[in-house]
């Protein structure tokens, strides 16, 4: 998990991403961005699922599964303020991005709140 150090939702946690690059491939950005904000080097896995933020700006979001090579000790760098690992069950105790927790639980990757 990342923790936000810029807006939009400074302070809050989610898991690493960004923007797609023109001309990048989505899995090369991932890999970048995880890179970027955790200096962790992945494999990227399957789809696990999609989701729309409309507004100004209009936010389309892919969040997949990965596999960390090499190093597996996370570091914030880039635009994140801390990296860690936590458990599944430490998650629902974080302060999370707007609708984080209920897309993670929706896609069954995190349990229900109160299971």
């Amino acid at each position: 998990m990342v923790q936000r150090g810029h807006e939009p939702a400074k302070g809050l946690w989610s898991i690493p991403g960004g923007r797609v690059e023109y001309g990048e491939y989505i899995a090369d950005a991932l890999v970048r961005e995880v890179k970027e904000e955790t200096d962790l080097d992945i494999e990227v896995g399957d789809l696990i699922g999609i989701s729309e933020v409309v507004g100004d700006p209009h936010y389309v979001i892919l969040d997949f599964g990965a596999q960390v090579v090499g190093n597996d000790v996370p570091t914030a760098a880039g635009d994140v303020a801390d990296a860690r690992w936590v458990t599944f069950e430490e998650v629902l105790s974080l302060p999370c991005t707007p609708r984080f927790v209920e897309l993670m639980q929706a896609w069954s990757v995190l349990p229900d709140r109160g299971d």
